[in-house]
């Protein structure tokens, strides 16, 4: 996700490769964005494999200024998601990496804000999302963990989440916004033809 929801925040950038890892944003309509994502087993935690993944998908997720990034949109598919709020790689201590993450409760309220997105370059639109929810995830370490999100980080985890679940966000766009983007979209589906990587 990107940080159009905060204002006057740099837009996303295409970083090309990234320094410290292989992985790199995939663009719409690449087929792993709508894959179904597997659940992240107690083995794969304890190998420390998804401790890498994530790691490098903050390198990612900083690089292309974003403030969220979900496992399916650097081609791997699997229930992870990391983000940080800021934005801000100084604030390390606002990372938030989620095993298996899954919304139990939502609020009926809600609210309608711009959002972005790093599989969508250059595109934008208004997006209704609760106001908070209530996530059940697990940790690196395997452990549980149970949260109440409101506000921009609700939004963020409700983006990411979406991926998850084989959901990007012109999915959730009106039909004014899909028209709005129409043309942005087409260009997106017919570059990623014309690179043979269908």
């Amino acid at each position: 996700m990107t940080k159009t929801a905060i204002k006057s925040v740099a837009e996303e950038v295409d970083p090309g490769e990234v320094e410290g890892t292989d992985l790199r944003v995939l663009k719409y309509p690449h087929p792993s964005l709508r894959e179904v994502n597997a659940e992240i087993t107690e083995e794969e935690l304890k190998s420390g494999e998804i401790k890498k993944i994530a790691k490098e998908m903050f390198l990612v997720m900083y690089a292309t200024q974003g403030v969220g990034l979900a496992a399916p949109q650097v081609g791997i598919n699997k229930r992870l998601m990391v983000y940080n709020p800021t934005g801000d790689k100084t604030k390390w201590l606002d990372e938030v990496i989620m095993v298996n993450p899954k919304i139990v409760e939502f609020s009926d309220a809600k609210d309608v804000e711009q959002e972005g997105c790093l599989s969508f370059p250059g595109m934008g639109g208004d997006v209704e999302r609760s106001k908070w929810i209530k996530v059940e995830a697990q940790k690196l370490n395997g452990k549980k963990m149970k949260k109440k999100f409101k506000g921009w980080e609700a939004r963020i985890f409700q983006h990411e989440y979406d991926h998850l679940e084989g959901v990007v966000y012109i999915d959730r766009l009106s039909d004014e916004g899909k028209e709005q983007v129409k043309e942005t979209l087409d260009e997106l589906i017919e570059a990623f033809g014309d690179s043979g990587k269908l």
